[in-house]
């Protein structure tokens, strides 16, 4: 991807995230100069923990004929014999043409890989004549085939059809195109930063690239340069034709399944050997109008390391914050059993609300004040709906569910909650994450939305759990244990660092119980930096 659609970001997509011999190093577009894209460089940072960062030198930069440009996203993949490669996007001429380039580590023993070289050979891919040569961008991980080749996926346009070409090689120096994509859609507009990974049917646990056994199912994300927000199916990887076949349950296009309602964008995934699991990266971008000046306390803008895996449905990913991040837990609070008649709320106190985790589980004893679902909505955005039916209209059940970074008397807050419905034949839970009322900053170039998402959750025991995580500026929040995960960027003016509140809340008529209330606040990183203010 690229960072010429808001020009005020100085650092954006994740790139070629990977783990190598006991360091997990993230790579992410940066500009040290502010607003003028070209000069967008791979910065690089380092952890043994995934929460705690060293921000080193720039890993990839501008620097030669096939990449003077622009270096764009890429991907890491670990060649059998225990050695890094990435494939990234280079910008050659004014006009913006794409090939695609490798780099290598200068020097293999040194734990941080702080040098890269790009050999001579480059560029290792170059768009033939059925190509948009300007749309040809971030190259996947590579995953070996039993037949002995690699491949890997770039992401194009051709007219309005979004397409996923496919290469493969037998050495990873010659690549030749396979000629038909992987995948393609038409009407969706160029896709971006694809990643393509195969998830197991049942458990946990995450899978290489490579992995191709039985009782498994593939996964393919694309970012849509037209929307801004990214969707995802579920399928089937027929490796004999190189075809990729979503599941009929997965919807093939804009209205498709997100890995984030929010503001998330050109994510990448890469699998952690040291703990069998695939982690997700992703990008949560300024929706401010001027550089924010409330400092971040523990996420950096790239959001906060999700564990990511099948539902058990086998029709959904499900996503989780690495455990890893309840080390910075410090005191806290509790509440159980507590009643939420309609219009109470209920503060938590003795955190820190403007940096803190939040889980909870709401209970409730009947169903059949769930409000009817208006069939017209189908149409809709979940974003859509949460904007009329937002946290302020009374419902039947719900809206209840959290109001985070909350004024004192709520001038500014940023509700997350839930509202269930009763559709002809099934419930439909929709769940949001409202900026709308966030700030009373009024800027009209703000981008305040009622991002939503709708959690395909069974109701059968009658509760509905929450996670959030809050963050000064950000609030990543996880609906029924990480199947919807909404990520809202906020800019409040109030309820900032002591003056922020956290409150339960319920607008419906229906009562609702907290089962279980446990909030942490905070600490920060031991190296804590932020991601737009590394010195190099």
């Amino acid at each position: 991807m690229h960072g010429h659609h808001r020009m005020l970001q100085t650092n954006t997509d994740p790139n070629a995230p990977m783990y190598y011999n006991g360091v997990y190093h993230l790579f992410y577009q940066y500009n040290p100069y502010g607003s003028v894209w070209g000069n967008i460089v791979w910065a690089h940072s380092v952890s043994t923990d995934l929460i705690n960062w060293i921000p080193l030198e720039p890993g990839i930069y501008p620097s030669e004929v096939f990449d003077k440009y622009g270096t764009w996203s890429g991907s890491a993949t670990i060649l059998p014999n225990n050695k890094p490669i990435i494939l990234y996007t280079g910008i050659v001429d004014a006009k913006n043409t794409q090939v695609q380039n490798y780099a290598i580590p200068a020097n293999i023993s040194d734990p941080f890989l702080r040098k890269w070289i790009k050999p001579d050979n480059n560029p290792l891919i170059v768009a033939d004549v059925s190509i948009n040569k300007t749309q040809f961008r971030d190259p996947t991980t590579c995953w070996l085939g039993q037949d002995g080749y690699w491949r890997t996926l770039i992401g194009s346009v051709w007219g309005k059809q979004g397409l996923a070409i496919l290469y493969k090689s037998k050495n990873f120096m010659k690549w030749t195109k396979i000629q038909h994509p992987l995948h393609s859609v038409d009407g969706t507009g160029n896709w971006e930063c694809p990643d393509f990974f195969p998830v197991l049917l049942h458990g946990t646990n995450g899978l290489d690239a490579s992995y191709n056994k039985k009782n498994i199912k593939h996964a393919l994300k694309v970012s849509l340069d037209v929307t801004r927000f990214e969707y995802y199916t579920v399928g089937i990887y027929d490796t004999k034709k190189d075809r990729y076949i979503p599941d009929k349950t997965s919807i093939d296009g804009w209205k498709g399944l997100r890995l984030d309602y929010g503001n998330y964008y050109a994510s990448k995934s890469f699998y952690d050997p040291s703990k069998n699991r695939r982690i997700m990266w992703g990008w949560a971008n300024e929706s401010d109008t001027v550089n924010d000046d409330v400092k971040k306390g523990w996420a950096g803008i790239q959001t906060i390391p999700r564990k990511l895996w099948l539902d058990p449905s086998g029709k959904q990913l499900v996503q989780w914050p690495v455990e890893e991040l309840e080390t910075l837990r410090e005191q806290k609070v509790q509440l159980s059993n507590r009643k939420l008649n309609k219009g109470d709320k209920i503060e938590v106190k003795g955190i820190t609300p403007a940096q803190a985790d939040v889980e909870v589980t709401f209970s409730f004893s009947s169903l059949d004040k769930a409000e009817p679902f208006d069939p017209n909505w189908d149409n809709l955005y979940a974003q859509d709906v949460c904007a009329i039916k937002g946290s302020t209209v009374q419902g039947g059940l719900g809206p209840f569910g959290l109001l985070t970074l909350a004024s004192q008397n709520l001038e500014e807050y940023t509700p997350v909650f839930f509202r269930v419905f009763k559709a002809q034949d099934k419930y439909k839970v929709l769940m949001c994450s409202d900026a709308s009322r966030s700030t009373l900053k009024n800027d009209k170039t703000m981008y305040k939305p009622s991002f939503a998402g709708y959690v395909d959750v069974d109701l059968t025991n009658k509760t509905l759990s929450l996670r959030s995580l809050i963050d000064h500026s950000v609030v990543e929040s996880f609906g029924a244990g990480g199947k919807t995960c909404i990520t809202s960027r906020v800019y409040p003016t109030l309820a900032i660092y002591d003056n922020a509140h956290l409150f339960v809340f319920n607008n419906g008529t229906e009562t609702i119980k907290i089962k279980s209330l446990n909030a942490w606040t905070m600490g920060k990183p031991k190296m804590n930096w932020s991601f737009g203010h590394s010195s190099y």
